[in-house]
């Protein structure tokens, strides 16, 4: 099996809206990290606390392995976590295009997709691991939740889909269930991306985020340096761009489950409302892609 590093593709959801105290800060947390070759873990789990983000210099390993013939999901949760997941699972699975994207991993048998509970996630998720076989074939990646995924929200940047479902509980009281499903459809958006992906191209945005990296702490993070707009150019914009679009894509993803899935409850527009305005607010480059679909377009919240 051969490996590469890549400093890219993890794919974390934040637990609290306010573990970074401002939107500033988060953004400019988010490319200090970067410069500091840190992978985007930061995201991930941390207790409301960067003190208490355990997170790793080394990247991300892309395994080229052989194509598996006895693919599928392979679900690794503890007993102690397995009457919940089953009823996340449940959840994810009351929806058309939850059933659909589901039974699309299940049955694949030349693609694993291996889906983990594990405490050390808390109320956040991830994807990464990602396989791809010698002819460039995009076979397996891994999902992991926190024990705690039914509890805790994002903040509404990078999140705006699974921070709208943290109204105040006298507004609109969320099911945790329908929360912790959101948040597995936004990781399983992170895997349909990564298909799309051409493994080459993968590859060759790690090398130039290395590049970049070490050109962006070494020229006082000057990021108008033409070295650096060379290569950002090369592989479709700069390593955060890179990662911020891919999130927004995934909340796409989340966006659809939760359309299909509230829309007859009392509170939908309620929170399509909050995504609409989590949208204007900090990503109005982003909105246009979900203006693309009309589960978002046609929303009848907004007649």
């Amino acid at each position: 099996m051969r490996r590469f590093t890549l400093l890219l593709l993890v794919f974390c959801i934040a637990p609290f809206s306010t573990v970074f105290g401002s939107d500033t800060a988060l953004r400019q947390t988010a490319i200090g990290w970067l410069g500091g070759y840190q992978p985007f873990s930061l995201f991930a789990e941390s207790g409301g606390s960067l003190d208490n983000f355990e997170g790793s210099a080394d990247g991300i390993e892309i395994n080229i392995v052989d194509m598996p013939t006895d693919g599928g999901i392979k679900e690794d949760v503890p007993n102690a976590y397995k009457a919940k997941f089953e009823k996340w699972k449940a959840e994810f699975r009351s929806t058309e295009i939850g059933r659909l994207q589901w039974d699309s991993y299940a049955n694949n048998k030349n693609f694993v997709l291996t889906i983990k509970v594990v405490r050390s996630r808390g109320k956040g998720a991830g994807t990464d691991k990602f396989l791809w076989d010698d002819a460039g074939k995009f076979v397996g990646a891994t999902i992991t939740l926190g024990s705690e995924l039914d509890n805790g929200y994002p903040s509404p940047i990078y999140y705006p889909v699974l921070n709208s479902l943290s109204q105040d509980e006298m507004t609109y009281p969320i099911n945790g269930t329908i929360l912790a499903a959101t948040k597995l459809s936004h990781e399983l958006g992170h895997v349909d991306q990564t298909a799309k992906v051409n493994a080459e191209f993968v590859q060759l945005q790690d090398r130039l985020m290395v590049a970049y990296n070490s050109i962006f702490l070494k020229n006082g993070l000057k990021t108008t340096d033409k070295r650096l707009v060379d290569l950002a150019q090369q592989m479709g914009g700069t390593p955060v761009e890179i990662w911020e679009s891919r999130e927004y894509w995934s909340e796409v993803n989340a966006m659809l489950f939760l359309k299909e899935r509230i829309s007859k409850e009392y509170f939908y527009c309620s929170v399509f409302n909050k995504i609409r305005r989590n949208l204007k607010d900090y990503a109005a480059d982003f909105e246009q892609r979900f203006v693309l679909f009309p589960e978002y377009s046609n929303s009848s919240c907004w007649k």
